[in-house]
């Protein structure tokens, strides 16, 4: 009886142990009799993980984290990942650290350096991490929970303190300096609306002077254009030629009777004092006939002269009618 007690508790020990080995399998998720290699990853900082996190692809595990330490220089942190065997990675891949669930979980997570997550910070320590060298994967660090929880308070905090800012700006005096200054922008924006009715009106107006000088031009062209044609024509037989020429003998006259008004100019000019005593001549005798003195003034200003010649002449041709019909009686011819 007491030998049969001592083997039930020693199966039942067993089977706890069994059973602790196999959870602890489970959880750990750990492929038992599958090969796997070590592969070295560098960041500027891992955040939270740890050895044991896991190491997925698109969600799916594909080895955990064996190690994580300081590089010999002190610059970068390296990460030891046990990669499963036959897992299928991309042709270029980098390792994203980040938290795996609001519990403080963390994973690293293979992705493509072709395909980064669209945040410039990860891109920034990616292309750095890339660039220090040797075969170590590419790594970057999302920020956890906490810290996104920590930067969401100081951002808070901040539109809280903006909000207390403006609370404190905009009193009611404000809030009635900014309604006046609105119904004033109201008013500023009717005048310039009736403005620029009144500019548009002015515009149109000027735009149909504008037009209407456009046709006027537009006609003078036309006129212009059948003038020129009309010459053209007028003048397709050689009279345009003849016109010239015609000009051109009736300028040459103009400038003989120049030349010829330029010498008897000078031809006067030289005479001016001969000229100036027959002028005064003129106007002396001119004067004394009209006013009846000297032989002339006599002759033109008594009548008596003028009776006597005409009754003289009279007398001369009765004389000569005379002569003609009794000549004998005025002249004697004897030829011995």
């Amino acid at each position: 009886m007491k030998q049969r007690d001592d083997l039930v508790v020693g199966a039942t020990i067993l089977f706890a142990f069994a059973v602790v080995v196999v959870g602890a399998i489970w959880l750990s998720q750990s492929q038992l009799g599958s090969r796997q290699y070590l592969q070295t990853a560098r960041f500027l900082t891992v955040g939270g993980l740890g050895e044991g996190n896991p190491v997925v692809l698109r969600g799916v595990r594909v080895g955990r984290v064996r190690d994580v330490r300081i590089s010999p220089d002190g610059e970068w942190v390296l990460a030891d990942l046990q990669i499963y065997e036959g897992a299928l990675l991309p042709a270029d891949p980098a390792v994203i650290a980040a938290s795996a669930s609001l519990f403080g979980e963390w994973q690293a997570e293979i992705i493509s350096m072709d395909a980064p997550p669209d945040d410039p910070i990860v891109q920034r320590d990616l292309l750095a991490a890339a660039e220090a060298g040797d075969d170590a994967w590419a790594g970057a660090t999302l920020p956890d929970i906490g810290q996104l929880t920590a930067q969401a308070g100081r951002i808070a905090t901040d539109i809280a303190t903006v909000s207390s800012r403006i609370s404190t700006a905009f009193d009611s005096q404000t809030v009635l300096d900014v309604q006046r200054s609105i119904h004033e922008f109201g008013q500023i924006a009717d005048t310039l609306t009736r403005f620029t009715e009144q500019q548009t009106t002015v515009f149109g107006e000027v735009s149909t002077n504008i037009r209407h000088g456009s046709d006027v031009v537009t006609a003078a062209a036309l006129d212009l254009e059948r003038a020129l044609a009309r010459l053209d024509s007028a003048t397709s037989e050689g009279e345009l030629d003849t016109i010239l020429t015609n000009l051109q003998t009736a300028s040459q006259d103009m400038r003989s009777a120049l030349v010829s008004f330029r010498v008897f100019a000078e031809t006067a000019e030289r005479n001016r004092e001969s000229l100036v005593r027959m002028l005064v001549g003129a106007d002396t005798i001119m004067t004394r006939m009209q006013g009846m003195t000297g032989t002339l003034g006599l002759l033109v200003g008594d009548s008596t002269l003028y009776y006597e010649a005409a009754d003289a002449i009279v007398q001369f041709r009765l004389l000569l009618a005379d002569i003609r019909a009794n000549p004998r009686k005025y002249f004697k011819f004897s030829v011995f």
